[in-house]
């Protein structure tokens, strides 16, 4: 089990790619090897975003589900300091 922070630094790596990968399918629709590579990384970040919400709660007032009684105001808000992970620089 991957604890809190590490998931979210996975999900929000898988969601960048997803960005990325969903700008440049724009321009080369017929690329097929990016495609594979976007369809990886949606498949991927389901998977933890599915984790993640079983485990510590909403990620999305919009996108995920909530138990009785309504979840997403019990978690830090994205502009806490709580609800954010700090990037670490290499050979520091």
């Amino acid at each position: 089990m991957k604890n809190k922070m590490e998931l979210l630094k996975q999900i929000t790596a898988l969601e960048f790619m997803k960005e990325d990968l969903a700008l440049y399918l724009n321009t080369h629709p017929m690329d097929q090897e990016a495609l594979s590579k976007y369809n990886f990384y949606v498949r991927e970040s389901k998977v933890l975003k599915e984790s993640y919400e079983m485990n510590y709660g909403m990620l999305s007032e919009h996108n995920s589900l909530s138990p009785y009684p309504w979840k997403w105001i019990n978690d830090p808000w994205p502009w806490e300091e709580d609800a954010n992970f700090k990037l670490e620089k290499e050979g520091v």
